[in-house]
């Protein structure tokens, strides 16, 4: 007879196995602290940019269609064609650049799968990274994941002017990308005519890259221009525009997003975004594609967000606030100092719990600690919830 098992058992772990960090620096997001505070004081959240308004029915219809019609499985890999060439036209018809639909248009997951691959093809452990702060969140992390160095170009309040002498100043050998973002989150500047033919003295004869930040292109205001990259060919040849129809349409859940770059570009950005993501949803590209037969929604969001911009500024005019400049994006910042000398993420949670309006400090916006008083508030909401911020607000 064979021998009795032996009934001693092992006991069994009841944790994890642990592995070091890949962002070890990262935690929760100042958006997700801000929200979850908003909800638990019931209070006007203009603090996370994402509208309170339902987009044109006409796309949703559009994007209905595409489903019953039984368009529900994997399109290509870089985007189903219809909405390539739209994207196309698009960017020929108002910057007078013509991108290739088939070997330099990209449909991404949203912007941020498209910054985040667009600096995983390009940049290497140890290459040099440029970047503009306060900037959006996910730009560092990206680059961390990367392997690449953060170097920083600060702005300072209250005109958030680039200063090109130390951006300049800033390339090294080791420099492979510069990321700018104009219209700029969090900060409502943009780049002008002026500011692009500057960078373009800087980047000529420089093997560098530019990763350009085009997500609120549509929300400049005052009848200015979107000066894009894709409008001067020195930087266009050396660039990757990253645009958002979510921002755009005010589908911000989509995630839908497009990258254009020259085709040597674009070739290396697909051989990681088919292994990122590999594609995006079939039924919203063909809704898309057709949504944008009228270019009128894209061409007439200017004022639509300007009236919005000027209502806000004026209710703000009659409180303790400091309006500084909103020449584009969705967002006002506001000096507080004339209120409290709190620091900035104090003072946007006490403004949370004991005024009942959410903001951001613009400090979150920083690598390192960086105070000038100043918290960002959206205005991409219904008139009625920004007269109930404002009429909270002016109790201050």
């Amino acid at each position: 007879m064979n021998a009795p098992h032996d009934m001693t058992t092992t006991p069994m772990t009841t944790t994890s196995p642990s592995f070091p960090s890949r962002l070890p620096n990262v935690g929760t997001t100042i958006f997700t602290v801000m929200s979850a505070l908003a909800v638990e004081k019931d209070a006007v959240n203009l603090g996370q940019g994402f509208p309170d308004f339902d987009c044109d029915p006409r796309i949703v219809e559009a994007v209905s269609n595409a489903m019953r019609d039984g368009h529900n499985q994997y399109p290509p890999m870089a985007g189903v064609a219809p909405l390539r060439q739209a994207i196309s036209d698009k960017i020929s018809s108002l910057y007078g650049r013509r991108y290739d639909a088939t070997t330099e248009i990209t449909v991404t997951a949203g912007a941020t799968q498209a910054l985040l691959t667009a600096i995983l093809c390009a940049v290497h452990p140890g290459d040099e990274v440029i970047v503009v702060e306060p900037t959006y969140d996910s730009y560092l992390p990206s680059i961390e994941l990367a392997g690449g160095k953060p170097v920083f170009v600060t702005l300072e309040a209250p005109d958030y002017a680039i200063p090109f002498d130390r951006l300049a100043a800033a390339i090294t050998p080791k420099t492979r990308m510069i990321l700018i973002n104009t219209p700029h989150n969090p900060t409502g500047t943009v780049w002008r005519a002026d500011d692009m033919k500057k960078l373009e003295e800087i980047v000529r004869g420089t093997n560098v890259l530019i990763l350009s930040d085009e997500v609120y292109e549509h929300m400049v205001y005052d009848g200015a221009p979107h000066e894009s990259v894709a409008r001067y060919p020195e930087l266009a040849q050396r660039s990757f525009v990253v645009s958002s129809f979510g921002k755009t349409y005010h589908v911000t859940g989509w995630k839908v997003g497009y990258v254009a770059a020259p085709a040597p570009l674009t070739a290396e950005f697909r051989k990681v975004h088919q292994f990122n993501v590999f594609t995006v949803n079939t039924p919203m590209q063909l809704g898309l594609a057709h949504y944008m037969q009228d270019p009128g929604p894209y061409l007439d969001l200017p004022a639509f967000y300007q009236k919005k911009r000027d209502f806000f500024r004026a209710g703000l005019e009659g409180t303790r606030f400091k309006l500084l400049p909103c020449t584009g994006t969705y967002f006002q910042c506001v000096d507080y100092s004339a209120i409290s000398d709190m620091p900035e993420a104090g003072f946007a949670q006490w403004l949370t719990s004991e005024i009942g309006v959410a903001a951001i400090p613009v400090s979150a916006f920083y690598r390192e600690p960086h105070e000038s008083g100043v918290v960002r508030f959206c205005f991409a909401k219904k008139e009625e919830t920004l007269a109930t911020a404002l009429e909270r607000l002016a109790r201050l």
